[in-house]
């Protein structure tokens, strides 16, 4: 099912890209775009064994699909799983017993949970470091036989040096994986930069419609990948069609969805600097950001998501409560935006209580700041302001 252009991939713009691969046969009467095939077994072949005969065992067209533009969008090779969590199981659970795990203390909270429950049972060693630190970086690195990176991370848009740890892990004999979920791989490229595996809720941007559960992996060695493929199949882990053919849709866009949110949240980010409720902007496209220095360097561009501080939680709270265009939901990277308080969670006492997470989706600039700006103030002055005046006013 994999298709090569007569021009070859590599030659054409990302946008290209998009959306042309993944397309299937490309046959006179075939279809523009791969079908839902809702099954789970195949007819077997007369004699022998081969071609698909289990969904479980053997990729499906979507899945196929979908991986051939993940994978040619990172320069690897990809495997779909059916979530975000599948796909960070999927990389640590084959880790052999005691193995030690170095991970970003700014992290996903599923990631940190999966992690806790596997070191509480004795399943693997979990060092926890502030990566932003380059002597704790460099002291953890040596005993390690994974090293996780999430940059920019979530929720404090905090950016690490790839390369740098990259060549650490490789003295140390350690695995990189980097999950690239905010980043995208419109924004950047570990696996270029020496990484192992590329992680990516496809939930998020990929998807880009909050409909759907999807994690995708990207190996840089083709053995890493069949040990990928391996862990889905036994585990089950697998994705549905529906799924896929909903992903590989979204990622058409992705480049388009991409640029507006990130223009929007960069000058979002200069707005909401000025405002008198805000305490501190986080957010690397910021001259004055202690990662914009690094981000400039190691990335195409700073994203769609910024985090900002209010005085305290009730403040964020209220913030929340009180946005009318923006959508008080979690998750991120939908044609929505959205808007989250983000809670101290175990092991992120570094996190202030006021911190508001945002996704810049497809809405307009002006109706974005205007509905920020009007909770902001209402929560500087203690006081709700009328819906319809705000609407006027």
């Amino acid at each position: 099912m994999q298709h090569e252009p007569r021009t070859p991939a590599r030659d054409l713009r990302v946008e290209t890209r998009l959306a042309l691969l993944g397309r299937g046969e490309h046959g006179p009467g075939q279809p523009l775009n791969v079908p839902i095939v809702p099954a789970s077994n195949f007819r077997a072949p007369v004699t022998g064994l081969g071609g698909r005969q289990y969904s479980r065992d053997d990729s499906t067209q979507g899945w196929e699909a979908l991986e051939e533009l993940l994978g040619d969008l990172e320069g690897g090779r990809a495997v779909c799983f059916s979530s975000g969590m599948g796909a960070i199981a999927a990389v640590l659970e084959p880790l052999p017993i005691g193995s030690r795990v170095v991970v970003p203390r700014d992290s996903y909270g599923g990631l940190r949970a999966l992690l806790a429950d596997g070191a509480t049972g004795g399943r693997w060693q979990v060092h926890t470091v502030d990566m932003t630190d380059v002597d704790a970086l460099a002291d953890a690195i040596p005993d390690a036989d994974l090293v996780w990176l999430e940059t920019p991370s979530n929720p404090m848009l905090e950016v690490v040096d790839i390369a740098d740890v990259v060549a650490q892990a490789a003295d140390a004999g350690a695995t990189v994986a980097v999950d690239n979920t905010f980043a995208t791989p419109l924004l950047q490229s570990p696996l270029e930069l020496g990484a192992d595996l590329v992680v990516h809720s496809a939930t998020k941007f990929i998807g880009g419609h909050s409909d759907l559960l999807l994690g995708a992996i990207v190996a840089r060695h083709d053995e890493d990948r069949q040990r990928l493929v391996r862990r889905r199949q036994v585990a089950g882990a697998t994705p549905g069609a529906l799924e896929c053919f909903l992903a590989l849709r979204g990622a058409r866009t992705l480049a388009l969805r991409l640029r507006h949110g990130q223009e929007t949240a960069g000058e979002l980010a200069r707005r909401l600097q000025t405002h008198p409720a805000v305490e501190r902007v986080r957010y690397p496209g910021l001259p004055d950001d202690p990662h914009h220095t690094r981000a400039a360097a190691q990335m195409s561009g700073f994203g769609a998501v910024l985090s900002f501080e209010v005085a305290d939680a009730s403040a964020a709270d209220a913030v929340c409560a009180t946005v009318e265009v923006i959508s008080h939901a979690t998750s991120l990277g939908g044609v929505e935006s959205t808007i989250e308080r983000r809670a101290k969670l175990p092991g992120q006492e570094h996190v202030p209580a006021g911190l508001i997470r945002l996704s810049v989706g497809g809405e307009h600039l002006e109706d974005l700041w205007a509905d920020l700006d009007a909770a902001l103030d209402a929560t500087h002055t203690g006081t709700t302001s009328d819906p319809e005046m705000r609407r006027n006013g």
